[in-house]
């Protein structure tokens, strides 16, 4: 995990995104996720190798980015590959 000038974390980058794809513009985003999903990224289980986006009625969704299963979390884990919203504004 790199660490900015403003004291905040980089979890994940897709570096092969840059090498096979032009990149114009570059935006930040939040993501929803569940209580389990938060402990797993930050224990660095997180892929963004297949990921991409779509958008639907107004809003941008990521799709196949992986998050592991937390360890401790049985019941309340979600599925790995579901879809997640982005919250940007507009």
């Amino acid at each position: 995990m790199a660490v900015d000038k403003k004291g905040t974390k980089q979890v994940a980058a897709n570096k092969k995104a840059w090498h096979d794809h032009f990149v114009e513009e570059k935006y930040e985003a939040g993501i929803e996720l569940a209580g389990t999903e938060v402990k797993s990224i930050r224990q660095g289980h997180i892929n963004l190798k297949d990921s991409y986006c779509t958008f639907k009625d107004g809003e941008i969704f990521v799709r196949g980015m992986h998050i592991s299963p937390y360890e401790k979390g049985n019941i309340f884990n979600k599925d790995p590959l579901r879809v997640r919203k982005l919250l940007m504004h507009k």
